[in-house]
């Protein structure tokens, strides 16, 4: 009996290893499917009030992973980053002088970053993705209303997954200054639309 009961903790604590291990190695789990942003097809895109209108733009430099489970978004994740320096105003001379100091400071903070910690699913299509979200060199927790626009087969042979995502973020929480300035020409709010679209890897393959 006393050897039965060491071999059943025995298998109890391989079992517990062996789930602790594909927690932290970055595979993926069965009901997962794991994609990378393409970012030639996705595009953080942003509006600001200047004056007595508004200017927009995007980021088109998006680089990360995604997992989803399509039947419980819940378990599902997302980490992403952002290149500051792939700004377009459609105005050069706009965009460069957004990447100084006295906006982005992009020199210094090339990298705006997400990575999610929970997932709030309303039905399999809909839900909230909280996480810490890096700008400036600022993190801080943010929710994130989201969509999955769908799945489909590209014209190359691979399998995308879309998304989409609306949040407004004030620059004055992120340390920027311009807002607080009197008469200040820039806004503080921030309006931001997520069009993201990832393309699907190997079962086999792990996320790194």
């Amino acid at each position: 009996m006393i050897n039965n009961k060491l071999n059943t903790f025995t298998t109890l604590k391989t079992f517990a290893a062996a789930v602790a291990l594909s927690l932290t190695s970055g595979l993926v789990m069965a009901d997962q499917e794991a994609y990378r942003i393409d970012d030639s097809h996705s595009f953080a895109n942003w509006s600001i009030r200047h004056v007595a209108s508004k200017t927009s733009g995007t980021f088109s430099d998006i680089k990360g992973n995604i997992l989803i489970d399509r039947d419980n978004l819940a378990n599902s994740s997302v980490d992403a980053k952002i290149n500051v320096l792939s700004i377009n105003s459609s105005n050069a001379k706009r965009d460069e002088h957004i990447k100084k100091e006295e906006y982005l400071d992009a020199g210094k903070f090339s990298e705006i970053t997400f990575v999610s910690s929970k997932i709030e699913a309303k039905n399999n299509t809909e839900g909230v993705i909280t996480g810490t979200f890096t700008l400036h060199g600022v993190a801080k927790k943010l929710s994130i209303p989201f969509k999955v626009l769908g799945f489909g087969t590209d014209p190359w042979g691979g399998y995308r997954l879309g998304l989409e995502a609306h949040t407004t973020l004030k620059a004055s929480d992120f340390g920027f200054t311009w807002p607080l300035k009197a008469n200040a020409p820039v806004g503080d709010d921030i309006e931001i639309t997520l069009l993201i679209e990832g393309v699907k890897l190997p079962a086999e393959k792990p996320i790194k």
